[in-house]
């Protein structure tokens, strides 16, 4: 039987990864290693944590104790834990140094301690940094320009070194923008998604026209599953869908599919940093057979569907702390924008 390490397994695309497992029949026992911090919620794998063959495990990737309790006899490590949002990094960006970086390096030194032989860090295409014209390839220097991909940035060096200086065997994925099922509202389409439903503006940074290449969630998650299983040990592997889009378009697109009224579109100040294109080049990933299964409009109609069919799981994390950071990050920019106060 393969013991399998998912390690952020109850945030967003963890989750998502492992009910993919799941669904196969071949014998397999998973250990899902989560924090549960506000992004980490055991609703999202409700129905499947209940399992035989499903163990929850609560704890960080940087103790060391707990680290050895549950490695040995591990087959692969999958490191889905992290800190991910980047205006969260901007307004504090020491929880993503502790998780991206040192947290990363207490899981390499125990795999390398208990000879895990696989390793499968999951990481983002934003440690490349923004490209004007042309797409990232796998051999290009990274340049990270947000507390969040530096931290990334960081633990991927980390996972390189641990390759070459020790013979660890690991891989790392390097994903452009998800979406789908499950994800923290505080992210740009669910935010956007639950905003239109609720009839509260969309709060677009600068002019809009940033872009983003969209891929849906469970494309993904099928990539990284194959470089798990074949990719070469120390490659990196770009996973996109070749669906870039500006973010003033999706926007559009979500009032358009949720029946909003186009007055809540709101432009606010731009945030520090910001990126203005993301784009990968696949042939990598593409050489191992993968290719995706969702076109953007495909997958964001399921994602709005998804989210109208789900109010109470996203209401009760808006309810919760989100508002507070909502607050600080959005309501003096709208505001701003709109001349009024906003009592939403």
């Amino acid at each position: 039987m393969k013991k399998i390490l998912v390690t952020g397994g109850a945030g967003f695309i963890g989750s998502n990864f492992i009910k993919m497992l799941l669904k196969r029949k071949s014998r397999k026992h998973i250990v899902v290693l989560d924090k549960l911090t506000y992004a980490g919620n055991m609703k999202n794998l409700k129905g499947y944590i209940e399992r035989e063959d499903v163990e929850f495990v609560k704890g960080n990737i940087c103790n060391s104790s707990l680290l050895d309790n549950i490695i040995p006899g591990v087959d692969i490590i999958y490191n889905f834990a992290a800190e991910t949002h980047v205006d969260r990094s901007i307004l504090k960006g020491g929880s993503f140094v502790k998780t991206d970086v040192m947290g990363t390096y207490s899981l390499l030194q125990k795999a390398l301690e208990h000879k895990v032989p696989r390793f499968v860090q999951v990481s983002t295409d934003e440690v490349y940094g923004s490209v004007e014209k042309g797409k990232f390839s796998e051999n290009d220097p990274i340049e990270p320009n947000s507390p969040y991909s530096a931290s990334k940035s960081g633990g991927d060096l980390l996972v390189g070194a641990f390759y070459k200086t020790y013979g660890l065997p690991a891989v790392i994925t390097r994903s452009s923008n998800n979406y789908g099922p499950f994800q923290h509202p505080e992210k740009f389409i669910p935010l956007f998604i639950t905003n239109a439903l609720e009839g509260k503006p969309l709060p677009i940074y600068g002019d809009g026209k940033n872009v983003r290449d969209w891929i849906y969630v469970e494309d993904n998650c099928r990539a990284i599953d194959l470089v798990g299983r074949r990719g070469k040990i120390g490659q990196v592997y770009n996973i996109a869908a070749s669906e870039e889009k500006e973010n003033i378009y999706i926007a559009e697109k979500i009032i358009k599919l949720t029946g909003a009224d186009k007055d809540i579109l709101t432009f606010i100040a731009d945030r520090p940093g910001h990126d203005r294109r993301y784009a990968l080049n696949t042939r990598r990933i593409k050489s191992l057979g993968w290719k995706k299964k969702y076109t953007f409009n495909e997958g964001l109609e399921k994602t709005v569907k998804w989210y109208r069919d789900n109010r109470e799981w996203w209401s009760e994390i808006k309810r919760g702390s989100f508002r507070k950071y909502y607050n600080r990050m959005y309501k003096k920019r709208i505001e701003e924008s709109m001349g009024r106060k906003v009592n939403k």
